[in-house]
């Protein structure tokens, strides 16, 4: 009898530790952060990014946009926007949202290649969805003053070719780094004039035993004078489980 019981208070934890699990992975948390860079051009005064990686197959909650609206100047999505077998109309519908807050860009993610190219950019193209691959935007005061958003392809993929961008930064900027994989860091010690990275891809490990996981955890880190921004995610893969390693969405600002 009593091994009966033992057995069935095993079940019983194990379903509302998946319960939990469930609850935890589809949590809508919006994290706010700050950070001062003494080589931001002074002319900007500030600036304010809504940052998302990992969507995968995720609706985005309206709640994240609502708590969004009016505090941001631009959209990143850092990667794996989607995966195989995610539906069109969901892609569709999660940037329609995203555009509310402002212009779009993405990175590709490892993921993100799952997905037919062709009709991921008709998508992009409706909602004007700036992609950077391999490349370099510019963002440029009324002082004339520059700050550089450089986007490479996916390292995993092998597709990356953070030499190329930086190529096409001819005069000094404040410069914004997104990579989907935060490995990058492994390959950029040549170019000490990035000052943020923004990455993703982990999922923070997703479900971390005992606080254990081989994946890197989501959360600040610094590299000399550079500063690495590594997100949870907001979506799973595999299995819509978290454990200590909560979704999030980001609003940074820069100053």
């Amino acid at each position: 009898m009593i091994y009966w019981l033992i057995f069935m208070m095993v079940i019983i934890a194990g379903v509302l530790l998946v319960v939990y699990m469930v609850t935890e992975a589809f949590q809508n948390n919006v994290q706010y952060h700050t950070f001062e860079f003494n080589n931001f051009p002074k002319s900007f005064k500030k600036l304010r990014l809504f940052f998302i990686s990992d969507i995968h197959r995720r609706n985005i909650h309206s709640s994240i946009i609502k708590q969004s609206l009016g505090k941001v100047d631009f959209v990143i999505i850092g990667g794996d926007l989607a995966e195989q077998g995610v539906p069109l109309t969901r892609i569709d519908e999660n940037l329609r949202k995203l555009k509310m807050l402002g212009p779009i860009y993405f990175i590709w993610g490892n993921n993100d290649y799952e997905i037919d190219e062709a009709k991921l950019f008709r998508i992009f193209k409706k909602y004007d969805v700036k992609m950077l691959r391999n490349d370099v935007d510019f963002l440029q005061s009324k002082a004339g003053e520059k700050i550089a958003i450089i986007g490479i392809d996916d390292i995993s993929q092998e597709q990356d070719d953070l030499h190329k961008a930086m190529a096409k930064i001819s005069e000094p900027c404040f410069q914004i780094l997104l990579s989907h994989n935060p490995d990058i860091t492994q390959k950029m010690f040549d170019f000490d004039t990035i000052s943020f990275i923004l990455s993703g891809h982990t999922h923070g490990g997703q479900i971390r035993i005992l606080g254990y996981t081989p994946y890197k955890k989501g959360g600040v880190y610094k590299y000399s004078d550079i500063i690495q921004l590594v997100s949870n995610g907001y979506g799973t893969s595999l299995f819509p489980l978290r454990l200590g390693a909560k979704p999030e969405a980001h609003i940074i600002t820069l100053k």
